[in-house]
């Protein structure tokens, strides 16, 4: 379906959809949620140095901009848990990410806290994976999940941050996927996580991580 939708934020950080130099077939396929609706938001720019980590492992990554598709929130139609296709019917961007969604070996959401939790657009998105669910239970069951969250107060605490790490915590053990790793950190100003390099890096690390599993 992607040739109904536009590609505008759709970022292949390998260059091209084929498989990376020095991986093989069986490269691991890693997708990026990002949710910033700066264009140089600070959770974005720990996703870009975890797909750069990903990469140089070998990994095949593409990241997507959730603030520039156009995904509607879920209306409880419940036409997704019928006896039949068990497809969503919203025909919006949603149908870009359900297939790359099944088809991925490790999922990864990057966020900034708004109101203590995660953001509009990450929300909107997840709400709308209840698409996935069927009595055998999630399609996303046994997927790697990695979290990058950013937030403007000084610890995770105050900030919401722990807030919306529980939320992801009891998410995933509901649909039994894993959470390999989680980076949080301060960053109130765009780019501000750029003066923290010993964060960067661990973002790095967990795309290698997750490029290894």
């Amino acid at each position: 379906m992607l040739s109904k939708y536009s590609k505008k934020y759709v970022h292949h950080n390998n260059g091209t959809d084929s498989i990376p130099k020095g991986s093989n077939m069986n490269s691991r396929h890693i997708i990026i949620l990002k949710s910033s609706p700066r264009k140089k938001g600070n959770s974005s720019i720990l996703a870009d140095r975890l797909a750069a980590g990903a990469k140089e492992a070998g990994a095949m990554v593409e990241s997507f901009d959730l603030h520039k598709m156009n995904i509607n929130a879920c209306d409880a139609c419940d036409i997704c848990q019928g006896d039949e296709d068990r497809q969503c019917f919203i025909d919006d961007d949603m149908q870009i990410l359900y297939p790359k969604l099944r088809e991925a070996d490790a999922i990864v959401i990057a966020s900034p806290i708004y109101w203590f939790t995660m953001s509009a657009q990450m929300k909107l998105c997840i709400d709308r994976w209840y698409a996935f669910e069927s009595p055998q239970g999630s399609a996303l069951k046994g997927k790697n999940i990695g979290i990058l969250l950013t937030y403007g107060d000084t610890d995770p605490y105050s900030s919401g941050g722990i807030n919306a790490i529980r939320t992801f915590q009891d998410m995933f053990r509901y649909i039994k996927a894993e959470i390999v790793g989680i980076v949080y950190g301060t960053a109130l100003s765009e780019g501000d996580i750029l003066n923290q390099p010993k964060l960067l890096e661990r973002a790095c690390q967990l795309g290698a991580k997750l490029a290894g599993m």
